[in-house]
């Protein structure tokens, strides 16, 4: 994938009230628009548009089979596309907005190209403030994935969505570096008579999940969330997924990775501290968090894999992080990352 010339490019469209009228105006008159969430940059267009929505599937190279979350301001502008119940409800006023999207019964309004013929809707409220700035300015309903081609690194800068683009999308909302930096929490709430089921880990953890609404939140197993004769129940549940073009290898936690002499590696560390004071040969080391921080290396994961796989590595070796809250979310990516999602 080659970086496209930046002088051959239009500019981004900036931060300001004007950027977001014309992103607004764009949107309209259906044309696809990169902008930023708070968790990743997301490839917009009008949901309710099946030919706007096309575009996007074709842009990203995206199968059918995947469904597309649609965005909107908060559960009365949503209303109109999904039946939301006591659950959804619920976890809506305790996360939106925010990074939690909600899988329910879909209205008729709603296109089978959205939902991967399923008769469920993922939807959320964006916590972005250009986002909503947008949604608030086009009136829409808006469909948007992430704004990379399908199976790759999700991008957190407008310069990814460029790097992976080009002119293919030369609308780009520049909100800056994203604030969460890995994709939402996706829980299934679409029936009342069953237990809340979490279908992708995310920044909101099951834990919380759990404390809000009063009980467990169920993990379903991976038949029920990846049958492709149906369509996915939700985004982000390939097996492969989030994924750089260089190998990536997982090691537990403070693992040192195998010597490879002759090839040049990246060894990936969660916290600084973990670093051994000597390295296999041929082995260059980076971290997420001085510290450990677990949002800290979330914000900065996908950036950093980007980086490392355009510096021409043989393998990158990502350490996995500790198993709880944020860290499951992590291990999620990585896993995908690594193809064993």
């Amino acid at each position: 994938m080659s970086a496209p010339d930046p002088a051959q490019l239009p500019p981004f469209l900036p931060p300001t009230p004007a950027g977001v009228t014309r992103a607004a105006e764009l949107l309209r008159t259906g044309v696809v628009v990169a902008l930023p969430t708070e968790t990743v940059y997301g490839l917009a267009a009008h949901a309710l548009d099946e030919k706007a929505v096309r575009q996007i599937f074709s842009i990203k190279g995206r199968p059918l089979i995947d469904p597309l979350i649609v965005h909107g301001l908060d559960v009365d502008f949503l209303s109109a596309l999904a039946h939301f119940t006591p659950q959804a409800r619920e976890l809506a006023a305790a996360c939106w907005p925010g990074p939690l999207t909600l899988v329910l019964k879909k209205c008729a309004v709603v296109p089978g190209l959205i939902t991967a013929g399923r008769d469920t809707v993922a939807v959320r409220s964006p916590a972005h403030p250009l986002a909503r700035a947008v949604l608030q300015a086009c009136g829409l309903p808006l469909a948007a994935p992430s704004a990379n081609p399908f199976g790759y690194i999700s991008p957190t800068t407008a310069e990814h969505v460029r790097a992976s683009f080009g002119s293919k999308v030369p609308w780009i909302l520049d909100g800056g570096p994203c604030a969460v930096g890995l994709e939402s929490t996706i829980v299934d709430v679409s029936n009342p008579n069953k237990p809340a089921r979490l279908l992708r880990p995310g920044p909101i953890t099951a834990e919380s999940l759990a404390q809000i609404l009063g009980q467990p939140v169920h993990s379903p197993d991976s038949t029920s969330r990846t049958d492709e004769a149906r369509g996915l129940a939700a985004p982000g549940l390939l097996t492969r997924h989030y994924s750089p073009r260089t190998p990536v290898a997982l090691l537990k936690p403070a693992e040192p990775p195998p010597a490879m002499p002759s090839q040049r590696c990246a060894w990936v560390q969660m916290c600084r501290q973990n670093i051994e004071p000597t390295t296999p040969g041929n082995t260059d080391i980076f971290w997420l968090s001085e510290t450990g921080n677990l949002p800290q290396a979330a914000q900065g994961l996908y950036a950093l894999l980007r980086q490392l796989d355009d510096a021409g590595y043989a393998k990158i070796f990502c350490e996995l992080a500790p198993a709880t809250g944020l860290g499951v979310t992590l291990n999620d990516r990585l896993r995908r990352a690594a193809g064993q999602g």
